[in-house]
């Protein structure tokens, strides 16, 4: 499969991604932890049909010591015991930011409440904007078709 467009020779994409970059960079500077970073953007990726974020995601957390019984089950968290209850409270946070759409409320006061029992505000203003920039980065690839399986972690670094 081909993209439909070449975004990592494009001069647009370029300035673009430089600008969603820093703002990634904003993030994983905060005090969020890296893990919970990587699980939210990879559930977000997920559920948006992003396989380009997925490939990247769930790579860079295994490089960064996450183990493949926890990648493995981010698909199915809530049934899976191996999450803290703070990480339970960022993927409900992605699934229902990531699903805004699909939700006449928006993200629930109950999914608010639980992720502010675990984070402070620093944290979650960090929270808020990473769901916001990874679906941002999904929404490119998918509607370029970006072809995944070809990371390699450190790729973009």
């Amino acid at each position: 499969m081909d993209a439909r467009l070449n975004l990592f020779g494009n001069q647009v994409t370029a300035k673009l991604l430089k600008h969603f970059n820093s703002a990634g960079k904003v993030i994983a500077d905060s005090t969020l932890p890296a893990a919970t970073q990587e699980l939210v953007k990879i559930r977000a990726s997920q559920i948006n049909g992003c396989g380009f974020c997925t490939d990247m995601h769930t790579k860079e957390a295994a490089a960064a010591g996450e183990t493949q019984v926890r990648l493995n089950l981010v698909a199915a968290w809530r049934e899976a015991t191996v999450f803290t209850d703070a990480e339970r409270a960022a993927l409900e946070l992605a699934e229902q930011g990531t699903r805004i759409a699909d939700a006449s409320g928006g993200v629930t006061d109950e999914a608010w409440a639980d992720a502010a029992k675990h984070y402070d505000e620093d944290q979650l203003t960090a929270l808020v904007s990473l769901i916001a920039l990874i679906n941002a980065y999904n929404r490119v690839n998918v509607i370029v078709r970006q072809p995944a399986g070809e990371y390699r972690v450190g790729q973009f670094a």
